[in-house]
């Protein structure tokens, strides 16, 4: 699956190279920028993970996300089989405001769309609540802190 906006390309990760430019990108926003312990960041989840992959004209790497599915996705979300789980949603610095980040998470519900999921949760970081209402998706529970940063849990369905 690709889908492309206004400038940045968005595709599944399909081979090894698309997944160590995912993981950079995180390691680059999560534990460079924002202090998340490295040992945290990367799981057991992402070996089965649907990642997203956002590039450039020249092809350099801007965003990633990932869609947790099936028993991953239940553990995470506490929801049923239908219900998938988007998260690590990354954007480099210089990549955002340009609509990169709503890209991934559009070809996130493609991907759980494919799969037959009916709704995706995530945990958003506080801070990004509006970002994420603005693409419809409703916010829900208590805030809770995940690596040390407050976060609320918000669905979408699909």
């Amino acid at each position: 699956m690709t889908a492309t906006t206004a400038g940045p390309t968005v595709r599944e990760a399909v081979d090894a190279a698309d997944r160590e430019a995912c993981f950079a990108v995180r390691r680059e926003v999560f534990v460079a920028e924002q202090g998340v312990p490295e040992d945290i960041e990367y799981d057991a989840h992402d070996a089965g993970a649907v990642h997203v992959l956002a590039v450039g004209a020249d092809g350099r790497p801007l965003g990633t996300g990932r869609l947790l599915h099936g028993a991953a996705a239940a553990e995470r979300t506490g929801g049923g089989p239908e219900v998938g789980s988007l998260g690590r949603l990354a954007v480099l610095r210089e990549a955002r405001g340009l609509g990169v980040g709503a890209a991934l998470v559009r070809a996130l519900e493609d991907a759980a769309r494919a799969r037959g999921l009916t709704a995706v949760d995530l945990h958003a970081q506080t801070h990004a609540l509006r970002f994420y209402e603005r693409l419809g998706y409703e916010a829900y529970g208590p805030e809770f802190a995940d690596a040390g940063m407050p976060h609320r849990a918000m669905r979408r369905a699909l």
